[in-house]
């Protein structure tokens, strides 16, 4: 039946377009009210097509930084630039958007689960449990590889190829070898603000004012045959803005300036 139509992984998209509306309805006032989002580069989204796009991302909150990229991509798939005013855009979301989630944190109580459904590949991670690294590192589950394959197949996916949310932490080889193997377009997105806004988990806020950004980017050029495993982890980690050399001791005008700067994301009001 057409009115309980699901999709590759077996949700039942009325109840998916459901739970997209609902909460986006309940967190609007989050990147736009009590705290602002600025957006870069909206006109990119609008260019993409509608399968085998891997947008990737650095990563501040649990869920924060996601429910950020849902308002983001249907505005600007509904004609918004650079901004989520109006939120009749998630009227008719668009259905074919899932991320990868670690799978215990995606099991961690009812809400995640909710959340899961509205999009969520949820992934065994093979070097770290109940948020600690573990020394030995456990095999791929060929079934995580599988439903990245599927999504991509179906729609855009979103990753965070650092696998957590710790600055500068390397890139995971995962992320290379899906964007070897599958060949998707991929598209990066710089983030910023949303650790000062929320918990770590994204789900409560933590402080009002702040001033959030969300760049993105031009697509990567990638020579999917000739580039290794190694390059594309090392353009993605700069794409990202979170490669090593990111990291440098700054000088006493350079702190100056850095702290002026995290005065104007603070807005009084």
């Amino acid at each position: 039946m057409g009115f309980l139509k699901r999709n590759p992984f077996g949700h039942i998209l009325i109840i998916k377009k459901w739970l997209i509306r609902i909460f986006a309805v309940l967190t609007h006032r989050r990147y736009r009210g009590f705290n602002e989002l600025q957006i870069e580069g909206s006109e990119i989204i609008k260019s993409l097509p509608d399968t085998n796009v891997l947008f990737v991302s650095n990563h501040q909150t649990y869920f924060a930084d996601v429910v950020a990229m849902f308002h983001v991509f249907n505005a600007s798939l509904s004609g918004r630039q650079d901004n989520i005013k109006n939120l009749g855009y998630i009227w008719q979301p668009k259905m074919n958007i899932y991320y990868v989630a670690a799978k215990e944190t995606m099991e961690a109580g009812l809400l995640p689960r909710i959340l899961s459904y509205v999009g969520a590949i949820t992934v065994e991670r093979t070097w770290r449990a109940k948020g600690k690294d573990v020394t030995e590192k456990r095999e791929v589950n060929p079934n995580d590889t599988e439903n990245i394959k599927i999504a991509l197949a179906d729609g855009w996916v979103i990753t965070f190829p650092q696998g957590t949310t710790k600055s500068f932490k390397p890139v995971r080889k995962g992320t290379a070898h899906i964007i070897k193997q599958h060949r998707p377009i991929v598209v990066p997105i710089v983030i910023d603000g949303f650790r000062r806004s929320f918990d770590k988990k994204g789900l409560r806020m933590k402080k009002k004012g702040i001033l959030q950004s969300f760049i993105i980017k031009e697509p990567l050029v990638i020579d999917y045959e000739n580039e290794t495993i190694e390059e594309i982890v090392e353009k993605v980690e700069f794409a990202i803005e979170q490669h090593q050399s990111f990291l440098k001791v700054l000088s006493e005008e350079e702190i100056a300036e850095q702290e002026k700067l995290d005065k104007l994301r603070e807005w009084e009001y």
